[in-house]
């Protein structure tokens, strides 16, 4: 069986929406934040990293979301969730599967650690932290994510997916990314066709079974 090493309220929650959505058994293991908001060590004996998501299958790990999707859907998919070779679709699935770890978590976490730079200083430099906080992202970050997220909307504009009008695996490799992005970066306009994509995968039972099966997960209402 599939086991699953699931850091709470993370990145983590798509490999469950995955297994579901291939109708696999899985076993998962849960992994409590500290105070700190990092994962414990106890990652570290599954993976030198320490990260999650991790997956061990037929006694091997597995670590990286996009390698993990694409390893599971690979292996157990039977075509389901991944457009034909040589389709229009294909090239779209291979980007936004590989594009959302490898160009938008980078911008996304970047936002992230900024936002807490104020609070992670001694409190006499607190006010210059916000200064370069704040510089940082309005002049580096945020364009820049203004940037994808437009690219994003129409993408979605155009089929309702990223890789067209079905669900595929490029799809719950974005979901994070769009999830955050609309929970923490400020938007010029109402987004429509993500907040379209959005309504749509949470109405999946898939992925409301990965809900129930890893419990907390913030960015579920965005």
């Amino acid at each position: 069986m599939i086991t699953v090493h699931y850091l709470d309220n993370s990145r983590a929650h798509r490999i469950l929406w995955l297994l579901e959505e291939l109708g696999l058994d899985y076993e998962v293991k849960t992994y409590r934040r500290g105070p700190d908001m990092r994962a414990p060590e106890s990652l570290k004996a599954v993976h030198p990293l320490g990260k999650s998501p991790v997956i061990e299958d037929g006694g091997n790990v597995y670590a990286e979301s996009g390698a993990i999707i694409e390893y599971l859907i690979e292996t157990y998919g039977k075509g389901a969730l991944k457009p034909a070779q040589g389709s229009p679709g294909h090239s779209r699935y291979l980007y936004w599967l590989h594009y959302a770890e490898g160009s938008a978590m980078p911008l996304l976490l970047l936002k992230l650690i900024f936002s807490r730079l104020p609070r992670q200083v001694p409190f006499l430099l607190r006010g210059t932290a916000r200064l370069i906080s704040k510089a940082v992202g309005a002049k580096l970050v945020d364009p820049q994510l203004a940037d994808h997220m437009a690219l994003w909307e129409s993408e979605l504009a155009r089929d309702g997916f990223f890789a067209g009008r079905e669900l595929t695996g490029a799809d719950i490799a974005m979901s994070f990314p769009v999830e955050a992005a609309l929970s923490r970066v400020e938007v010029s306009g109402p987004m429509p066709a993500m907040r379209h994509y959005l309504e749509a995968i949470r109405a999946r039972p898939a992925y409301r079974r990965a809900l129930e099966r890893g419990g907390a997960y913030g960015y579920a209402d965005t």
